[in-house]
């Protein structure tokens, strides 16, 4: 399958896999599995698994996982964590931005649909968010995080969107050499915080819960300028409008 993107995730895939370890301590991910909820029982599908470090805390947690990414390499890294350590997690080397997705189109629908800062590496929002929706059950929930939209890079930091530009200035780009190794190497996609709620909106997703998780202390104490910008944003939609009491 010829997949635009994969060969740059491809190259990167032992830098990835050894940089974030099994444990999710991170505030981001900690706050994407809080608005998440609990999932035990339920059949849960992440987007842009990488080498499934979220996909096996779900499973841990009793949910039944399916796992998709455009890199065959970080798929492999995955699939040899689930031989290693059964946890009966599926992974699936595809492209979730493609319409014609038939592997998620033959299974039944998923209760979540999980992606942790996987969007801004998708080039086509509009193709990922679909398949999300298509993949979920009416009321089912999709939580997602990213690096905030209005975060801007600079201070020895990676952000959302170069330091040097705008916040308005949407598009793919490439961090410099004093930024971080990850986006100097697969670069990123920068998009307003308007054009991924409307996105979202535009496939029956409804905005049920925003949060904006402080960075760890010991990453601030590091970087004081860049700790004053918002950093993690993480989005919890429902389909279909089926917003909790209060939401």
């Amino acid at each position: 399958m010829d997949m635009p993107g994969a060969a740059r995730y491809d190259e990167i895939a032992d830098f990835y896999a050894t940089g974030w370890a099994d444990v999710l301590d991170d505030p981001a991910s900690l706050r994407l599995l809080d608005l998440l909820g609990p999932v035990a029982g339920s059949r849960v599908l992440e987007l842009a698994c990488g080498h499934g470090r979220v996909s096996r805390e779900l499973a841990r947690r009793g949910a039944a996982v399916v796992g998709v990414d455009v890199s065959q390499a970080l798929v492999a890294k995955a699939r040899a964590a689930e031989r290693a350590a059964p946890l009966g997690i599926r992974y699936l080397h595809a492209d979730a931005a493609r319409s014609d997705l038939g592997e998620l189109r033959d299974l039944p629908p998923f209760d979540a649909v999980v992606c942790n800062f996987g969007l801004s590496d998708m080039d086509d929002l509009e193709g990922a968010v679909a398949t999300a929706a298509r993949a979920l059950r009416p009321g089912g929930a999709f939580a997602c995080s990213i690096l905030h939209p209005c975060f801007p890079g600079g201070q020895g930091v990676s952000g959302s969107w170069p330091g040097g530009a705008g916040y308005h200035a949407e598009g793919w780009w490439r961090a410099d050499g004093e930024l971080s190794a990850l986006r100097r190497q697969v670069g990123a996609n920068h998009r307003t915080l308007s054009t991924y709620v409307n996105t979202f909106r535009r496939h029956g997703l409804w905005m049920d819960e925003l949060a904006e998780p402080e960075p760890a202390p010991e990453w601030a104490a590091k970087r004081p300028d860049a700790a004053r910008f918002p950093v993690f944003l993480v989005m919890r939609c429902v389909k279909d409008g089926g917003c909790r009491a209060g939401g």
